[in-house]
């Protein structure tokens, strides 16, 4: 009998979504209602919902940041999905800086650099002290070859700036991004990334069911 090769492990990096899952202040909430209900003269239940791109874990387009960036709908998905690392920077705010993540940075960096800055990421409250990235962290990520960063918060860059300095390095170097992941159960190293935003024509960002997928093991050499 063939053996049954064990199915690699999965870890889901999004937050719950639900009425009452916390937003940036000012960003619509996500709200929902049945628009029909299982009956005698209905077979189905159909929802409506109304809620900002940016609820729980979610992919930001060049449009958010830039008035002649591509939407969601037209960016190309390639650094959503693929190889990604995992390095924690727990407590280390207000601003991940390089120090924080040398640590886990080699020369086998992948093009996708996922970092935990939470022992427990408030899945149930706004956290205005939230950690973001530092610029000059982002700069050195990119001239490593990175295409996609992440981070357990709200934004890459702090909750109360008008100049969104973070965002506008993305912009420059033509990076993408994922906001409000959970990393709480993901131990540092190297994982599959799977991230990929809706299809939405002419929004500035989409929500993702973000999942990292264990690696498959090297074979050791003969």
């Amino acid at each position: 009998m063939r053996s049954l090769q064990p199915q690699p492990r999965l870890w889901d990096i999004s937050p719950p979504v639900h009425e009452g899952a916390p937003v940036f202040p000012g960003d619509t909430p996500y709200q929902q209602r049945w628009a029909a209900t299982i009956s005698p003269e209905c077979p189905v239940n159909v929802s409506e919902i109304k809620l900002s791109p940016h609820v729980g874990a979610h992919a930001d387009a060049p449009l958010h940041y830039d008035p002649e960036g591509q939407t969601i709908g037209d960016v190309d998905l390639t650094p959503f999905l693929g190889p990604c690392r995992v390095i924690h920077a727990i407590a280390k705010g207000p601003l991940i800086e390089w120090e924080h993540i040398a640590h886990a940075v080699t020369s086998d960096l992948p093009p996708r650099v996922l970092v935990r800055t939470y022992a427990t990421m408030p899945v149930g409250r706004w956290d205005p002290q939230l950690a973001a990235y530092a610029p000059a962290t982002v700069e050195r990520l990119a001239a490593m070859g990175v295409k996609l960063i992440g981070i357990d918060t709200a934004s890459i860059d702090p909750a109360d700036s008008k100049t969104l300095e973070s965002h506008q390095r993305i912009r420059r170097l033509d990076l993408r991004v994922l906001e409000n992941l959970v990393l709480d159960d993901v131990p540092e190293g190297d994982y599959e990334l799977i991230a990929l935003p809706l299809k939405l024509v002419s929004a500035d960002a989409s929500p993702v069911r973000a999942v990292l997928r264990e690696l498959p093991r090297r074979k050791p050499s003969p």
